[in-house]
């Protein structure tokens, strides 16, 4: 259980650059053809020059995304928010989805309501929740998804003295059903406990390589140090949540997919160190996901501290149905009120 984006403009090079390809059309229609128009703009580009000619992401509508992007800034004026980033490939679930997950496993009802409640109820409150959040934020559309802890942290060492353990396939598989019954996105979460993301990871590419399946990784139980998990917090540093972003730019090329989504799991400040260093693709989308649990009032200074004040990409916030309301006699933040938040959420994830 839990403890608790640029402003540089689109150089004419770049556009002489993009008329001599094939994409000569979508270049004009995405980049101003005129100095004027250029400079009327010029707030709204969110990307260099250098990441235009690097990728035909101008296959995508920037002015709508870019739009989308500092709609989620929610006017911050600190200039974190939007993150300086680049457009992402077609297909791209985010900014455009608002992303609604239910957390756990099938083995257990204490990590979460994925395995607390029987699969009809089970779906039928997460489509409850999806409705919710679609009538708070009607100008994103809000889909469901079924975020599974495929490899469990474990306090023993195991066969392979990693202390963790690989559910099998058999339940990702049913959990791939649940989810297709619903039109849902499924997210398969690691704990690596002693071992590694490199280790970890590649053991789920069969998954990974399907165009509805996402990725989330937990620093809270990787152990550094041959701890156990469990006795302290662990951390990712962003060479490690760069590895799982490397594997999955791989599948995402070798594959011709969509962006991948990443969710990284935070709610201290050592969780996650050196996170300007975390790699930005067009092949995946980062999520830090405020992943605490405990009253509105702390949960919202460690959105502040930890989520708000080391920007990567996109945020996610995490509420725990029980949790959370144990000494909270208001309940759950509801849609309304986390939409205030500075960034707004794109992922929320109930546990």
């Amino acid at each position: 259980m839990k403890k608790q984006f640029y402003i540089v403009p689109i150089s004419i090079i770049a556009i002489l650059f993009l008329c001599f390809t094939n994409s000569c059309d979508k270049a004009r229609t995405a980049t101003m053809t005129t100095d004027k128009k250029a400079e009327e703009n010029k707030k709204e580009d969110l990307v260099s020059s250098d990441t235009v000619l690097k990728k035909s992401t101008l296959s995508i509508d920037t002015a709508d995304y870019n739009k989308r992007i500092f709609a989620l800034s929610n006017n911050d004026t600190s200039g974190r928010w939007p993150v300086k980033t680049v457009y992402p490939l077609p297909g791209s679930i985010l900014p455009y989805n608002r992303i609604i997950a239910f957390y756990g496993n099938l083995y257990s009802k204490r990590m979460g309501i994925l395995g607390e409640l029987p699969k009809k109820e089970m779906l039928q409150k997460l489509q409850n929740e999806v409705a919710k959040w679609q009538s708070a934020d009607a100008s994103v559309k809000t889909i469901p998804a079924l975020h599974y802890i495929a490899i469990t942290a474990q306090s023993s060492h195991g066969k392979n003295n990693k202390h963790r353990l690989r559910m099998s396939f058999h339940q990702i598989d049913t959990v791939l059903s649940w989810a297709k019954s619903i039109n849902a996105l499924v997210f398969l979460d690691i704990q690596v406990g002693q071992s590694t993301i490199n280790e970890e990871v590649p053991t789920l590419q069969k998954y990974l390589m399907m165009p509805n399946v996402h990725l989330g990784i937990d620093p809270e139980f990787s152990m550094k140090n041959g701890e156990t998990p469990g006795t302290k917090i662990g951390t990712f540093s962003a060479d490690d949540i760069n590895d799982a972003i490397d594997f999955l730019t791989k599948i995402v090329r070798e594959n011709k997919l969509p962006p991948k989504v990443l969710v990284v799991h935070r709610f201290t400040q050592r969780m996650l160190t050196n996170y300007k260093k975390i790699k930005i693709v067009p092949e995946v989308q980062v999520v830090i996901n405020m992943d605490g649990f405990g009253d509105k009032i702390l949960k919202k200074s460690t959105y502040k501290a930890y989520i708000y004040r080391e920007p990567v990409q996109f945020t996610g916030f995490k509420l725990f149905y029980k949790n959370d309301t144990k000494t909270n006699r208001n309940g759950l933040f509801t849609p309304e009120e986390l939409l205030k938040f500075t960034p707004k959420p794109i992922y929320i994830q109930y546990q």
